[in-house]
């Protein structure tokens, strides 16, 4: 894995070994970041972030800010040496479930330019996430969902763009 574009661009990173964590390939990152176009002085949220390969990517082509949220240890070590070799700024670790996280954000009043969410493929009920993503969603933002080609995300925003790259859909939300 490698980041792709920006400051930091053919820098690779870590992954956490095993099987817990499904790092999104470059091909799927690239055309994800197409498909959002310019993130300079973006604020970005990276939900069930793994190695924090999009918050990453985000990062070195220019937004100003990530918060990092993820639990599992392995991944979170991985984050943490990828975020110490790319020496990127404005970065934010929170080893936190993500649906705790999301509360305490929206109760916060915070709000995000971009937010990339990635949870495990077999994660098939996005109604807890649901609740909270239209509130932390800048009212400009884009909020990014990958998951399995099969699985169509339901959330309460408009659909942008929708794409299938081979077992991955990315579909891009916005407000209404």
């Amino acid at each position: 894995m490698r980041i792709i574009a920006g400051e930091r661009r053919g820098h690779t990173i870590f992954a956490p070994r095993g099987r817990e964590t499904r790092p999104t390939s470059d091909r799927v990152r690239e055309n994800a970041f197409n498909l959002i176009g310019p993130v300079d002085g973006a604020t970005v949220l990276d939900l069930y972030a793994g190695s924090g390969a999009l918050g990453l990517e985000a990062l070195s082509r220019g937004a100003v800010s990530a918060v990092f949220v993820e639990t599992d240890r392995d991944a979170l070590r991985a984050m943490q040496r990828n975020l110490d070799k790319l020496r990127l700024t404005g970065a934010r670790v929170v080893p936190h479930s993500v649906t705790t996280v999301l509360a305490q954000e929206a109760a916060a009043g915070r709000k995000y330019d971009l937010v990339l969410v990635d949870p495990p493929y077999e994660m098939t009920d996005h109604t807890p996430l649901a609740r909270y993503l239209p509130h932390v969603l800048a009212d400009d933002g884009v909020l990014v969902f990958e998951t399995d080609a099969r699985v169509e995300p339901q959330l309460p925003l408009a659909i942008r763009k929708e794409r299938v790259y081979g077992g991955t859909r990315v579909t891009l939300f916005e407000h209404r």
